[in-house]
């Protein structure tokens, strides 16, 4: 493949992978019970064995795969790394290209379920073109062998990425990492995005008012200081050792699941227990993106290479900002003003958290359509 080629790529999970999964998985030694009866000290023992139980014998990797595979996935290079995308074309000629950014822990497999709404709506004037790319070192995209692919070099990655599949204009959104690389991509390319949606706005806290505060925002704030004090040592492992922390997650299947599900629990708007925001087997098509490309490690690097420099700079392009209600950090209208100075839609479904599109796909549809009627 050259540096500009695109060529297609199948998903598959070979039988001997899933073999050794399987083997991993009935062969785990497992910790003890926490001397607690909730999730305080991490995903309680019984409900972790109950579903790697589940992904061993119980899990249709079969399907899963298909899920994957009916979608077309492609791979290029992009200053000179390979890199995973799906791209999918609306019927629509006058489709508005839409490039979707995850974020940790999610990938690719949480804008599954909204492809069809967003490619072939019933009003065709809200139709996209989309294109989903997997985070460097995340999915089937390579993982960088140096330093130096943070957030703002991933945006021009982006970038480049649409212009070599013909589009000249158009929209970006995300949420969590893809949040950020959304609006890189913005403050970079104002001149090629059109406009973007973020689901997890970051705003400069340091600069919000502290007076005459809401409930809402006294509620933002409290859930942020709890996040602080009680919900960050993923973070501070990710982007401090990155490579420790990849060593155990690489070789257990249940200790990646563990990783991942617990931030599924913690994350989602889920009344306290995982499964009534996503299925096993959606939690399980995203925690075996992981496991089979074994991607723990260089995924959890970005954490390393972003989190030295956050940019907060002012967004100057139209922008939306949906706050969904279990969002880590939920931002007010007033609060996200501060930085995206064109702001043009402020939305506030009704349910759902982090993971918006995996969560409730029909809101979250709602929310791209509604701000991007504002800017086509």
């Amino acid at each position: 493949m050259t540096e500009t080629d695109i060529e297609p790529l199948h998903i598959a999970y070979s039988d001997q992978a899933i073999a050794d999964l399987r083997e991993r998985l009935r062969r785990t030694r497992w910790a003890g019970p926490a001397p607690v009866t909730d999730w305080s000290q991490g995903v309680p023992l019984a409900y972790l064995r109950e579903l790697c139980g589940y992904w061993s014998d119980g899990y249709d990797f079969a399907a899963a795969q298909a899920r994957l595979n009916a979608v077309p996935h492609f791979r290029t290079n992009l200053d000179g790394l390979g890199v995973h995308f799906i791209h999918v074309r609306s019927p629509h000629p006058a489709a508005l290209p839409l490039v979707l950014t995850h974020g940790w822990p999610g990938s690719v497999v949480e804008f599954l379920g909204v492809i069809d709404a967003l490619t072939d709506p019933a009003d065709p004037r809200d139709a996209f073109d989309v294109v989903i790319p997997s985070l460097p070192g995340y999915g089937w995209s390579d993982t960088p062998a140096e330093t130096g692919w943070g957030v703002a070099r991933i945006a021009r990655a982006w970038d480049e990425l649409m212009g070599r599949l013909g589009y000249d204009r158009y929209g970006a959104q995300g949420g969590d990492w893809g949040a950020m690389v959304t609006t890189s991509l913005g403050r970079q390319r104002p001149d090629r995005v059109v406009g973007l949606h973020v689901n997890m706005p970051i705003v400069p806290f340091g600069q919000v008012p502290m007076t005459d505060l809401t409930a809402s925002e006294q509620s933002a704030l409290a859930r942020a200081g709890e996040y602080a004090t009680s919900g960050m040592g993923y973070s501070s492992q990710q982007s401090t050792r990155p490579q420790t922390l990849g060593y155990g997650l690489a070789d257990s299947p249940a200790g990646q699941c563990a990783w991942i599900l617990e931030k599924f629990r913690e994350w989602t708007d889920c009344d306290g227990h995982p499964e009534k925001a996503l299925t096993r087997d959606q939690m399980l098509d995203d925690i075996s993106v992981y496991w089979f490309t074994g991607t723990a490690t260089s995924s959890a690097r970005l954490y390393w290479e972003s989190f030295r420099d956050v940019d907060t700079g002012e967004v100057a392009v139209p922008s939306g900002v949906s706050v969904f209600p279990q969002e880590l950090f939920r931002a007010s209208r007033r609060w996200a003003e501060i930085r995206f100075t064109d702001l043009r839609w402020f939305g506030e479904p009704a349910r759902g958290g982090h993971f918006a599109a995996f969560e409730q796909p029909a809101a979250f549809v709602e929310e791209v359509r509604g701000f991007f009627r504002h800017v086509r």
